[in-house]
């Protein structure tokens, strides 16, 4: 089977045709294991969400201010040119993302697929998820958790450089007197993200 290399489009479909064409041409790519990224889009409280996944888990979560068109064009440089927009491949995890907006996850459960982040920056990401719901540490504490107390700025640009936001939850890391900080969503986002846990 013969498929090109990059094949992806951010837009909505104009039928129900087309719609089964692309899940049958989704289910044929990863039958014929020419599929190495899968994405979707979601409808959230923070805008857009796009998100992608390899065979070994969730690899991106994007704000809509990060541009779409330019992260799946990144993927396809970093990881592979094989993309489609393939939304069943992505259900989990659409699921447990609309879970925790209306407040009934606090966690998530689906792989993770960590190869766009390595050295500290990937320390940094896998103590995030230690950082409670509904809690924040300032950038200083999870520094000093990620085994570099000095590394503060560096903590702030893996979180800047966070390629799964939401998910994995920057969001919480805050300036030690208690000012959001940046946030590659926007302050808006953060806020909302924040709010929402506080509410729980």
């Amino acid at each position: 089977m013969n498929m090109p290399d990059i094949v992806y489009s951010l837009y909505p479909l104009d039928s129900p045709v087309e719609q089964k064409l692309r899940e049958r041409l989704a289910v044929a790519a990863a039958e014929a294991g020419l599929l190495d990224v899968a994405y979707r889009t979601l409808d959230t409280p923070v805008g857009s969400l796009l998100l992608a996944a390899t065979d070994r888990g969730l690899v991106r979560v994007a704000f809509p201010s990060q541009d779409h068109d330019a992260v799946l064009q990144t993927l396809a440089e970093q990881i592979s040119p094989r993309i489609l927009r393939a939304p069943a491949r992505l259900d989990r995890v659409a699921h447990e993302i609309d879970e925790y907006f209306l407040g009934r996850r606090t966690s998530f459960d689906v792989p993770l697929d960590f190869r766009l982040s390595n050295g500290f920056r990937l320390e940094v990401l896998r103590h995030l998820p230690d950082i409670d719901y509904g809690h924040t540490a300032s950038y200083a504490a999870v520094a000093v958790a990620a085994g570099s107390p000095k590394a503060v700025r560096a903590v702030g640009t893996a979180c800047a450089l966070n390629p799964l936001p939401v998910v994995v939850p920057c969001h919480r890391v805050v300036r030690s007197d208690g000012s959001m900080g940046q946030y590659a969503g926007g302050p808006e986002a953060k806020s909302i993200l924040l709010t929402l846990e506080a509410a729980a």
